[in-house]
């Protein structure tokens, strides 16, 4: 088996966690409540197989460069690894638009909260909030 090949498969295996770890993430951001820290670590799988795919699409770019001719199982597995990333990338793009989802619910319920927050006890300067809040002033 050539390096090429070796490298295309390790894409593929990559290809294939990444499938996994976006699933996992489709389904934190279509339940009501997410966890939090699920979802940031789901983002930090997500961020480290990608920058590996990194790794890898270079590492098949010299090989390709440097054995320009590739045999026909190689095409093959390209054709396949080109398949699954246009299925992740609709997957990203779907995850997407959950999350946007879930960023406008949350901008709802602030401004629905907003108006009945208690007023702040020091303004932006520093000093005591206009409003008396039962407390005696005392100079010093």
């Amino acid at each position: 088996m050539s390096r090429l090949s070796e490298i295309l498969d390790q894409m593929s295996a990559v290809l294939n966690d990444l499938k996994i770890v976006m699933d996992a993430e489709q389904q934190q951001l279509a339940v009501g409540h997410i966890n939090g820290s699920l979802l940031q670590r789901i983002t930090e799988n997500k961020s480290t197989l990608l920058a590996t795919l990194d790794y890898l699409e270079q590492q098949r770019r010299q090989q390709q460069q440097a054995h320009p001719d590739a045999d026909a199982g190689v095409a093959e597995r390209w054709q396949e690894i080109t398949e699954k990333t246009q299925h992740l990338r609709d997957l990203n793009q779907h995850n997407g638009w959950l999350l946007e989802g879930q960023i406008a619910r949350n901008q709802q319920a602030l401004a629905i909260l907003k108006p009945h927050q208690e007023p702040a006890l020091y303004g932006a300067n520093g000093q005591t909030a206009s409003g008396h809040r039962g407390g005696k002033k005392i100079a010093i």
